[in-house]
């Protein structure tokens, strides 16, 4: 008898129960798919709105472009041009840094320290990879389409100028933030406020669509310096040249309009390229004009002088024993370099006399002589507003005793900057007004800037013809002269302070002078720190500074000359008939 085995049908339907479990299985997933979904659309729509946006949205800066900094006629110091920087976004890297071995070798990165810095910031959205690069790095950089890299746009700061006007323009960093000089104290002015807006960027991090300006960036604002730049690269080429062939430790130069007492140029060495800053010096970036002080020596005499004819004890005419070239007070000997004899008060300055000045000094009211100088803002600031501006220094102790009163009288025991020096003299040339200093250029304002007088009408212009005689071939400044016009001025030749006295072999060369003496435009103050090439007398050294200067600066802002003699006239009358003819 044949015995079969069951086979199972393969289309036997399912048991009940076996349809029912399907049936719940199916209806689980479906249930847990409509409550997703009612989660995603319904419930929590905003969140995940958000953070869809948070992957294509993206809040940026955008940069905005600081003030141009240009002289008085418009000419550039300091420009800011667009730049890109380049940028990562660690949250979109970290889980591929490999891919950021291929940017380190461009940026000249190293790649282990790179990917150390991307997990250290691995919260974070923003981590610069290079700022301010060159348009051929930022494009080889992107063609690496990276995601998470990408551009920034920014400004940076260019100096056309270079280190000719550097101690005066000063410099920003590199996130736009004044540093040094002008940059600094008018940073609220040419800084720019920011702006913010909203983006859409693609997988690499490239924003291809505006959605909302949030905030439009507003533009800093264009400063004006009084400094007139032809001028400006005058006088530094001149002093640069001056402290180079006298092979000087350092010097200054500082130019200033006597009607507005604006500074027309201010130069130092030694100086630095602004745009280069790899080789930068701290030393080298103060503003020595403004920052430094010294004893000015005889280019006090004048102010002394002046003291004196306002007090009413002295007048140009009369006579000053300096026989036999020396005097003691209070047990110190004041000497002369030889024994001049009877000097008028002209001569005293002519032939820079220490035993004449202090004999001056002492015959008249020690109140008197320190009033004149406190007057013509020594031992003050000038308020220009220049950042690290010093006050110099005038001691009301040197009222008690005679020989600090001498040795005030000439240029010892007081110090002053550069520019205090300038602004004094430029009271004895506006006439006795002392006007206040500026390093910016009043566009509105014509003609005479309203000041302070100081002395005397007839002061001023008698101490002014006692410094021409300085400039005289019998005087000590005869190298100060310029051509067709007149000049005057004082030389001032110093021992070098240093600790725990004064040096016997180190010098300060000084001149300060004005010009057309008659009726002065401008006037100049020259210092050469410590001139080592045998030559230390200040007409020797400071004093042709000056000359060549103002000779360029005639020339530049068409000053008429004051003194052509009658064969000059003769031949240009000559030359004029012979050109109609």
């Amino acid at each position: 008898m044949r015995s079969y085995k069951h086979k199972p049908n393969a289309t036997q339907p399912l048991t009940p129960w076996r349809r029912l479990l399907v049936m719940l299985v199916f209806m689980l997933m479906a249930g847990t798919l409509l409550a997703k979904t009612l989660d995603m659309q319904v419930l929590r729509s905003e969140f995940y709105q958000k953070q869809g946006d948070a992957r294509q949205l993206r809040t940026i800066t955008i940069s905005a472009h600081r003030g141009d900094i240009v002289d008085r006629n418009g000419e550039p110091f300091a420009v800011s041009a667009p730049v890109n920087s380049i940028w990562v976004n660690p949250q979109e890297v970290i889980d591929n840094l490999a891919a950021l071995d291929e940017v380190a070798h461009i940026l000249s990165l190293d790649r282990i320290s790179l990917k150390e810095k991307i997990r250290r910031n691995a919260s974070r959205e923003f981590l610069y990879l290079k700022r301010h690069a060159s348009p051929e790095l930022a494009e080889k950089v992107m063609a690496l389409k990276v995601p998470g890299v990408a551009l920034l746009n920014e400004y940076r700061r260019y100096y056309p100028s270079g280190e000719v006007a550097a101690h005066v323009v000063g410099f920003s960093d590199i996130d736009d933030n004044g540093q040094e000089g002008i940059e600094l104290a008018y940073d609220k002015w040419l800084k720019g406020q920011p702006g913010r807006k909203r983006v859409i960027r693609d997988r690499l991090g490239r924003a291809f669509d505006d959605v909302e300006r949030i905030r439009p960036a507003v533009q800093g604002k264009t400063l004006r310096l009084s400094l007139d730049k032809r001028l400006q690269y005058l006088t530094y080429r001149t002093l640069k040249a001056a402290v180079l062939r006298h092979n000087a430790v350092a010097g200054s130069a500082v130019v200033l309009d006597v009607k507005t007492g604006e500074v027309l140029a201010m130069a130092n060495q030694p100086s630095f390229n602004v745009n280069d800053r790899k080789q930068l010096q701290p030393q080298a970036t103060r503003n020595r004009a403004v920052t430094d002080v010294f004893e000015p020596g005889s280019t006090m005499k004048p102010l002394t002088v002046a003291a004196a004819l306002e007090s009413g004890r002295w007048k140009p005419y009369y006579k000053v024993e300096t026989a036999p070239g020396y005097m003691r007070v209070k047990g110190n000997t004041i000497r002369d370099e030889r024994n001049y004899g009877d000097l008028d008060v002209g001569g005293v300055l002519e032939k820079s006399s220490n035993v004449g000045i202090s004999k001056i000094a002492l015959a008249m009211d020690a109140d008197k002589q320190w009033s004149m100088y406190q007057k013509l803002g020594l031992g003050q600031s000038t308020g220009s507003g220049f950042p690290g501006e010093v006050s110099g220094q005038l001691s009301l102790n040197a009222l008690n005793n005679d020989f600090e009163r001498a040795s005030l009288a000439f240029g010892y025991g007081i110090s002053v900057t550069p520019l205090q020096l300038a602004h004094a003299y430029s009271a004895i040339a506006a006439d006795g007004v002392l006007r206040p200093v500026s390093f910016l250029h009043d566009e509105e304002h014509t003609g005479e800037v309203p000041g302070q007088r100081v002395m005397s009408v007839k002061t001023a212009r008698d101490v002014r013809k006692m410094m021409q005689r300085v400039i005289s071939d019998r005087g000590t400044g005869k190298r100060a002269a310029v051509a067709n016009y007149s000049v005057a001025g004082k030389t001032g030749t110093v021992h070098k302070f240093i600790a725990g006295g004064y040096a016997e072999d180190r010098y300060l060369s000084i001149f300060a002078g004005m010009i057309p003496a008659d009726k002065p435009e401008l006037v100049m103050v020259v210092m050469i720190d410590e001139p080592r090439n045998g030559e230390h007398f200040g007409g020797l050294v400071a004093a042709p500074v000056f000359s060549r200067v103002m000779a360029g600066a005639m020339r530049l802002l068409d000053i008429a000359p004051d003194r052509i003699s009658k064969d000059q006239l003769m031949n240009a009358a000559n030359t004029d008939r012979g050109g109609k003819a």
